[in-house]
């Protein structure tokens, strides 16, 4: 899951900085989301699917496609 949200971040070229002001947590904080220091709260999981056009799924691993469902 870690990797998956790594990848996702670093095929759009964003740093880590622009996805902790999306969820409104610090860089810090969305660094820790990306190396497994830190549970991803469902909220914030559900903000990233969103962000990304895919599943929550897919973020956590459970589906290869990263086709949203709707």
């Amino acid at each position: 899951m870690y990797q998956r949200l790594r990848d996702l971040r670093e095929d759009r070229d964003l740093p880590q900085r622009a996805l902790a002001e999306l969820l409104h947590v610090s860089q810090a904080t969305y660094s820790r989301y990306e190396s497994g220091g830190l549970d991803i709260p469902s909220g914030a999981l559900i903000a990233l699917a969103r962000f990304y056009h895919t599943s929550v799924d897919y973020i956590l691993g459970l589906a290869e496609d990263p086709k949203p469902y709707w």
